[in-house]
């Protein structure tokens, strides 16, 4: 896989990750976002593991 492909799964982790830290600080943090945040960090971490 190229490189540049694997920089971007790593950055939409990253955001991902920002996107989570950002709910979990919130005073009433959903849950259903919670689930598809984690979910989609999952798939690129499985994804890399691929590779």
């Amino acid at each position: 896989m190229e490189a540049s492909h694997i920089s971007a799964l790593q950055a939409r982790h990253a955001g991902l990750e920002a996107q989570l830290r950002d709910e979990l600080s919130r005073p009433a943090p959903d849950d259903a976002i919670l689930q598809t945040i984690k979910k989609q960090k999952l798939r690129i971490k499985e994804t890399l593991a691929q590779i």
